[in-house]
């Protein structure tokens, strides 16, 4: 499986762009370029990134919004917004917008990288919790496809893996369908597939929730997604 890291890199002047991407590559990364935020809306439309280094000031379409356009198209690929020392202002409006994390023009390379790697491991939860870890009272173990508590086990899917470990990464936080969906099933969600993570939501609350119909561990939040509240007990298997 090909691990390298994909990075889409959106600056309009030559000499940081250039030597964005020469750094990346030295860092195994695979960098791509994009001169101004048109470029950058149509190679997102076509490829998928792990990260996006996003300048605010572009050419055509600014990085303001293109990061609102694209959070609203419910892309959830980690954004890290360059920003011009005094920009306090756009630093914040992008946080609202979306954005992971922003770093202040001149930059040092090495705070970048560390960046770079803060926002990816809150961003993947292969990274973040691996493939075992606890949800509440329950182990889990990605490896073997197995849920246990209280001595008892029960077999899951690597799908319903995949969301557990989602949650587990990131406990407290609102994880849209949008999100879950590109994380459990690898690709963007369509509108019909709304009703697929719901359905698939409930029946991982069968497994590990005391009352599925009252869930107290995945709670629903209307029109935003599911949120995993970690001081809450679990079932466990039967």
């Amino acid at each position: 499986m090909d691990d390298v890291k994909s990075i889409l890199i959106v600056e309009d002047e030559p000499r940081i762009r250039s030597g964005l991407v020469d750094f990346l590559e030295f860092h195994h990364f695979r960098p791509t370029a994009a001169e101004d935020g048109l470029q950058a809306e149509q190679i997102v439309s076509k490829h998928r990134f792990d990260l996006i280094l996003l300048d605010l000031m572009l050419p055509k379409i600014s990085g303001e919004e293109l990061c609102r356009k694209w959070r609203q198209e419910g892309l959830t690929t980690p954004i890290i917004m360059l920003t011009a020392k005094g920009q306090e202002k756009e630093k914040v409006t992008g946080l609202d917008l979306g954005a992971d994390d922003y770093i202040t023009k001149p930059f040092s390379l090495e705070e970048l990288l560390a960046r770079i790697h803060a926002v990816m491991r809150r961003t993947d939860p292969a990274k973040s919790v691996g493939r075992r870890f606890h949800l509440g009272p329950l182990a889990v173990d990605l490896s073997a496809l197995k849920i246990a508590a209280a001595g008892r086990q029960k077999t899951i899917s690597p799908r319903q893996g995949k969301i557990l470990q989602l949650f587990a990464a990131n406990p407290g936080r609102i994880i849209s369908r949008e999100e879950l969906y590109r994380n459990a099933w690898g690709e963007s969600m369509e509108e019909i597939e709304t009703r697929t993570v719901d359905m698939h939501i409930a029946k991982l609350r069968g497994l590990i929730e005391v009352d599925p119909a009252e869930p107290a561990l995945i709670k629903t939040v209307r029109g935003a997604g599911y949120v995993y509240e970690a001081d809450h007990e679990l079932a466990g298997p039967e």
